[in-house]
């Protein structure tokens, strides 16, 4: 399969690295012009520089509304809106209070929700989009370590079926794509303490994902990579009949047949 995404804009948030960066740079050598998001400029610029070609960088923080608007004066339309932007804080549900709760809500569904408002309008007018929303399979698998962060993937996922009904008879599509346990960036963070001497990182990614997802299938972490893949299939003209799914990258966690 030749994924040609020459002409098209991309827009990924949160893609200064993990994931998103993954994403961005899929869909660059994919032949998109991507635009790449973050909080801080340092960050973005060298995530654009890493890219390279027709690559550039808008800063937003997408935690509320203003970063929203800051972000649409700077790129009015894209072709495709990959909504990865995110935060995870493992903490018993008894340990968090509104904040915690309200700072998943803001950054992990409400900026997606701000997304879809903007540009799935302007997507509908050209009758041509790919929106995304980045899920997680802990929408399926509540984490006990972190109830507030499933409850908020688990609205990413409804929301990307409501939106995707909402745009039937369009060329636009809308998917959530659900990885599970990642070597990124903020998942690195949260093994480092948890390395013994002489471990990769690969295999405190293994340790972690069989003794906290024992039912995944491989048995392993996996990498941006793989889940950028997933992405950049979404977004292709090759999926035009893929909307309204939940598109599982997790390595066979989600112990379920639908």
């Amino acid at each position: 399969m030749n994924i040609n995404l020459t002409g098209r804009t991309a827009l990924v948030t949160g893609s200064t690295d993990g994931i998103g960066f993954a994403a961005a740079k899929g869909l660059a050598d994919a032949g998109a012009s991507v635009i790449v998001n973050g909080r801080g400029q340092d960050k973005v610029n060298a995530a654009v520089a890493r890219i390279g070609g027709p690559a550039r960088g808008v800063v937003a923080d997408l935690g509320d509304a203003a970063g929203a608007e800051a972000l649409f004066a700077a790129v009015p339309h894209a072709d495709i809106v990959v909504s990865n932007a995110g935060i995870f804080q493992p903490a018993d549900f008894f340990d968090t209070d509104d904040d915690i709760w309200d700072r998943h809500w803001q950054v992990n569904v409400m900026a997606g929700v701000r997304l879809a408002r903007h540009y799935l309008p302007l997507m509908r007018e050209k009758d041509w989009g790919r929106f995304i929303l980045i899920g997680s399979e802990s929408a399926f698998n509540i984490p006990v370590e972190m109830i507030h962060y499933g409850v908020s993937k688990t609205a990413d996922v409804a929301l990307a079926r409501g939106l995707a009904k909402r745009m039937a008879g369009t060329g636009v599509t809308v998917n959530a794509v659900l990885p599970g346990p990642t070597l990124s960036e903020g998942v690195a963070a949260m093994l480092k303490d948890q390395l013994e001497p002489g471990q990769s990182l690969e295999d405190a990614g293994a340790a972690f994902v069989k003794a906290s997802r024992p039912t995944s299938i491989i048995g392993r972490a996996a990498s941006t990579g793989e889940v950028a893949n997933m992405i950049v299939y979404a977004a292709s003209p090759q999926a035009s009949a893929t909307t309204g799914a939940a598109l599982r990258v997790d390595g066979g966690v989600i112990d379920t047949l639908m």
